[in-house]
Parts: C-alpha cells; sequence; structure tokens
C-alpha cells in the first residue's frame, strides 16, 4: 500500500499493469504520448510501451473511435482517450451506432471490449464547450457500462474492471478529482494497493452512515456531499452519503435500502437536470421506498444552461438542500 493523490495516478498505473498481463490492449487518442493525455489518464504508458502500443491520433473523434471499434471487432482491446466529453459529439456515430449496438447487432459475434476514458466537469474557468459531465447522456443508450469513480482507489480497480469486461466501458474522470498540480483538488489522498484488484461493477458505496436523510452522489459531488453531511452534523442532523460508482450498472438495492431507513432523499449531481441520472434514480428509489419516504425526493442538478460556478452544486447549497429537506420532512 502506498498513498496516491488523485484518480489520474490511479487509472493510469491500472491501464499500466493490465498492458502488462495482456499485450491485446492498445491506447490510442489524442496527446496519449509524451502529455500522457492531458489529464494524465495515460501518463508514463508511452516511454514504457512505445508507439506500437500507445498512439496519437489526428484531432479526429470520428476517426479513432472507428479504429477502436475496428481493433475490438478483431480481439483487441482499445483503450481509447476522448480528451473532453464535450467532444464526443465528433464521434457520436462510432459511439452510438456501432460501439455501443455491434454485439447485439451480431448476434454475438463480434464482442466490443473497448475503454473510453473521458474528462469531465467544470469548476476551474475551461467554459461551456468544455465542462459538462454528460454521462447521463451515455448511460441512456443501452450497450455502454458507465463508470463514476470519485476516489483514487475506486478508479484503479474501476478501471481494471473495465480492462477486463467484454462491453464497451466509459469512464468519465472529473477534473478536480484528478490531482494534477495545474488544477484545484477536492478529493483525498488514500492508501492503494501496488498491486492489480477489481472494484465490481454495480455496487455502491456508503461513504458515510446516517439517519436522518440519504445524499446520493457520484464523482465529485461524492467529496462535496460528504463535507456538507459534516456541516449537518454539528447540527445534530446525521446524513448518509452515497457514491454511486457506477451509473450502468446501477446498484438499485443499497439505494433503496438507504431511502427506507433514513426516509428523506436528496440526489445530487453535476448533470444537468432534466432527462438525466436525478431523475433515474429518483424513480428507482421511490419505486422501492415509497412507503418509508417522510418527504418527497429533492434533486440538486445543473440547471439546464451550459455555464459554470453559477450553477453546479457547491458544498454550501448541497448543506441547504440536505438542510431545507430535513426541515421539511420534520415539519410534515
Amino acid at each position: 500500500m502506498r498513498k496516491l493523490k488523485g484518480i489520474a495516478f490511479a487509472i493510469a498505473e491500472a491501464i499500466d499493469q493490465e498492458m502488462a498481463r495482456n499485450d491485446r490492449i492498445v491506447v490510442l487518442g489524442e496527446d496519449v504520448t509524451y502529455w500522457g493525455a492531458v489529464f494524465g489518464f495515460t501518463m508514463g504508458l508511452f516511454n514504457k510501451y512505445g508507439r506500437d502500443r500507445i498512439v496519437d491520433t489526428p484531432i479526429t473523434e470520428q476517426t479513432f473511435m472507428g479504429m477502436a471499434v475496428g481493433a475490438a471487432s478483431v480481439g483487441m482491446h482499445p483503450v481509447v482517450s476522448l480528451m473532453f466529453v464535450d467532444f464526443c459529439g465528433a464521434g457520436f456515430d462510432q459511439m452510438f451506432n456501432h460501439m455501443a449496438k455491434n454485439h447485439y447487432m451480431s448476434g454475438g459475434q463480434f464482442p466490443m471490449p473497448v475503454t473510453v476514458i473521458t474528462a469531465i466537469g467544470g469548476g476551474y474557468g475551461d467554459a461551456a464547450q468544455h465542462s459538462q459531465v454528460l454521462y447521463g447522456m451515455f448511460a441512456h443508450l443501452p450497450g455502454f457500462k458507465i463508470v463514476v469513480p470519485s476516489t483514487a482507489y475506486d478508479a484503479k480497480g474501476l478501471t481494471i474492471s473495465a480492462l477486463r469486461d467484454q462491453n464497451p466501458v466509459i469512464i468519465f474522470g472529473h477534473k478536480l478529482l484528478t490531482g494534477l498540480p495545474f488544477l484545484p483538488f477536492e478529493g483525498e489522498e488514500e492508501e492503494v494497493p501496488e498491486e492489480p484488484y477489481t472494484v465490481e461493477f454495480g455496487r455502491a458505496a456508503v461513504r458515510r452512515e446516517g439517519r436522518d436523510l440519504t445524499i446520493i452522489a457520484a464523482g465529485l459531488m461524492v467529496p462535496r456531499s460528504l463535507k456538507a453531511a459534516e456541516m449537518l452534523a454539528r447540527e445534530g442532523i446525521s446524513a448518509e452519503v452515497i457514491d454511486l460508482r457506477t451509473l450502468v450498472p446501477l446498484d438499485e438495492a443499497t439505494l433503496v435500502e438507504s431511502a427506507r431507513k433514513t426516509g428523506r432523499v436528496l440526489i445530487v449531481d453535476e448533470d444537468y437536470m432534466s432527462y438525466g441520472m436525478t431523475g433515474e434514480v429518483a424513480f428507482r428509489v421511490q419505486a422501492g421506498a415509497l412507503g418509508s419516504l417522510k418527504a418527497p425526493i429533492r434533486r440538486l442538478a445543473v440547471p439546464d444552461v451550459p455555464l459554470e460556478s453559477a450553477v453546479i452544486p457547491s458544498t454550501q447549497r448541497i448543506y441547504e438542500a440536505a438542510r431545507s429537506l430535513v426541515g421539511a420532512g420534520a415539519a410534515a
């Protein structure tokens, strides 16, 4: 065990260990060689594996997503670095119509073992075309598994699980959790095993036990929710914080169990409010825990405008929403 600061180092280490174990894994994308991808997800790999397995591509998402589909079709396991999730539109056809569907449409003859790693989130002034989250859009489409790590430990284990999966997996890494020196860091340095290990898809983590309400979050919203829970604790309010880890598959059982215990639920998301993760999770929770709820489920997400700090849920806004939910429930 040794301490790692941020998910970027953990993801890069996971890819390295799996490349050493499996020579079918190759890395594609923009700036994946010398830069190690802009947000560090492939750092150090080029010096170790060279151009045969770490391939810089032109700035054309349609092309390198297509390369990944083709490589997966003939038995390779491509790891694709999509620099910003906001750029996914340039590769939509290959991702939505081929990567996600070819396994189904071929009757299982062509599995799509592709791992896409992309950077998400705002909060540091990169503007509306570089700061979105958008995982709800990919979770909506059957075929993809959706991974959103909030800790270095999970980032390594979930990445290794992705690299051993025969399905297309998209890993959404928040920039403010990477631990890179040129970005603010809102995570925690933590102990991570040096040896390879996996973290199971579809198993949420209860990051903090509580009795008065449940806060459900993913990515950057997890550490912010934990800080909000500390603020609530100073007022005698006990908040349970659940880290989804994966949106697809979703650990519905853990969410429902917590909602039945606390009776109040706040779902926090950095993605857009409409037709997103908060609505899907809210429906599943109320379907399983309706009789136990003491107040309507509340959602805190980004309004349907492409801005940054003015709309992204902050620790203070999470605290205020949670505090008012407990107040509303107590009054009822």
